[in-house]
């Protein structure tokens, strides 16, 4: 099996934005552990990072092509993108797709309480920093 694992915008900035929401772990460092804890499960991954909504777009259709279950933590995306949720539809049709947020966005500002993600998601993880991703790939390995 092959996950696509997406992350959204500013993600790339992890381990230097805003430390004491998001912790000091680098975007590589996770891509590394969830990689590693993948393997152990015979699972091969495939990471992407974008700034520009269409790129992930373009991913999201690709893993669609594929059969490939995704794990995404769109980050401000969550609260604006109907075009990345209706990409994400059709991945829901078939092995589905995790969203993952490594803050409790339901903790945080009131706009952010609403993902256009979370009603077609098969799971949501948040506010478990970046074991997140990991939840998600057990979850898809035990499918």
């Amino acid at each position: 099996m092959k996950i696509l694992i997406l992350n959204g915008p500013n993600l790339n900035r992890l381990g230097k934005r805003q430390p004491e929401v998001y912790g000091t772990t680098t975007l590589a460092d996770v891509e590394s552990r969830v990689r590693e804890h993948a393997a152990q499960h015979s699972i091969d991954t495939e990471f992407f990072q974008s700034n520009h909504e269409g790129e992930l777009i373009d991913k999201v259709h690709e893993a669609a092509d594929a059969g490939w279950p995704v794990i995404i933590n769109p980050g401000g995306f969550t609260h604006t993108s109907v075009a990345l949720r209706d990409a994400l539809a059709e991945v829901a049709d078939g092995r589905g797709f995790v969203e993952v947020h490594i803050s409790n966005v339901h903790a945080r500002e009131a706009f952010r309480h609403h993902s256009y993600l979370s009603p077609i998601a098969r799971g949501v993880i948040a506010g478990l920093g970046v074991f997140g991703y990991i939840a998600a790939v057990d979850f898809f390995a035990q499918d």
